[in-house]
């Protein structure tokens, strides 16, 4: 069993909040092409499950990225806040956005078969391929 963390932080003009109290501190690079064209490289986020305090909902734009999932973001600065799982109540974090991300570990990599050539990481990760992750994350039709 891992332990978790408490993090705080902010969108960059300040009026989105979020507090989350049961952070896993394993940071993870997504590599689909979705998330290279929402964050212009590969996402690097935090699991923060359900356990989290939103302030400043009001400010927040969501956008359907795809049937399982939406994206949210300040609709004034415009700082990625949110992936978010439809159906459930668990949101990945952009490590980023938390203001002391000092007890993070980057330990995980998924659809590693799409990221470009252009740039690779140093540490050793676990990798796991698009069709890895559909089998492990997609209910059975």
């Amino acid at each position: 069993m891992s332990t978790t963390v408490s993090c705080d932080g902010k969108c960059l003009c300040g009026v989105v909040k979020i507090h989350a109290t049961n952070v896993q501190p394993h940071v993870g690079a997504c590599h689909c092409g979705m998330c290279r064209k929402w964050s212009g490289g590969p996402l690097l986020a935090v699991e923060c499950g359900s356990q989290l305090t939103i302030e400043g909902k009001e400010n927040i734009t969501a956008f359907s990225s795809s049937d399982w999932a939406e994206r949210g973001f300040c609709k004034h600065c415009g700082t990625h806040i949110f992936y978010h799982l439809k159906g459930t109540e668990d949101y990945i974090i952009p490590a980023g956005f938390f203001d002391q991300p000092t007890h993070f570990k980057f330990n995980h990599q998924i659809f590693i078969d799409k990221k470009p050539d252009y740039y690779t990481f140093a540490n050793e990760t676990e990798n796991m391929t698009e069709a890895e992750v559909y089998a492990k994350y997609m209910p059975a039709e």
